[in-house]
């Protein structure tokens, strides 16, 4: 008998203890929330778009810095690539006046040689974005072409290019060397008049 009355006594006093137990979880639970849940919340989330914020200027002060030193290092090795084809156009020019000009009694296989040498050069040039500026027949444009002398001439409209005296050439889009030029001009009328004057006079 004694032992079933502890049993008893202990069955009774478990259901005290769960409840016991059960309040202080609870108690737990709210004891670290903040007094305003509103406020806190509002917050947090200007928080977070402060945060947003400075991550998307962030990307974009590391993009600019990107295109920045991409840009630079282009323009490096276009400055470095301009200068060494800058260098190279007399011996291309010396090419082509020997070309140009040849002799009879030059023989056939060395002018031969001589072409290829221009034409791997020229080639080369090409390729690194070298191209030459249009002159002969066209307008004359003070942007591309440098004028060292005029021909009054009926043959040529006025203001174009006679006769081209050093090619002109582009490297890429920007201009590496000027092509020096004769420029045509419609003869004065005062001159046409004075030779009328004379043949006139002669009769």
């Amino acid at each position: 008998m004694t032992d079933e009355k502890k049993l008893v006594d202990e069955r009774e006093q478990q259901p005290t203890a769960a409840a016991n137990g059960s309040t202080k979880p609870e108690a737990d639970s709210t004891a670290g929330l903040p007094e305003n849940l509103a406020a806190a919340y509002r917050q947090l989330l200007n928080e977070k778009k402060e945060l947003f914020d400075r991550l998307v200027r962030k990307q974009a002060e590391l993009e600019n810095v990107r295109k920045r030193v991409e840009r630079e290092k282009e323009d490096f090795l276009q400055h470095a690539t301009m200068g060494l084809i800058r260098a190279l156009l007399p011996t291309l020019d010396a090419l082509e006046r020997g070309l140009k000009h040849r002799e009879d009694n030059v023989p056939e296989k060395f002018c031969a040689g001589m072409e290829l040498i221009h034409h791997e050069l020229l080639e080369v040039l090409k390729r690194a974005g070298l191209s030459p500026v249009e002159s002969e027949g066209k307008a004359f444009d003070p942007h591309v072409h440098q004028a060292v002398e005029t021909v009054e001439t009926d043959k040529f409209e006025d203001q174009s290019v006679v006769e081209e005296l050093q090619r002109g050439y582009r490297l890429k889009q920007k201009l590496l060397r000027p092509a020096i030029v004769k420029v045509a001009v419609t003869p004065s009328k005062q001159g046409q008049r004075s030779e009328e004057d004379e043949d006139a006079t002669g009769k």
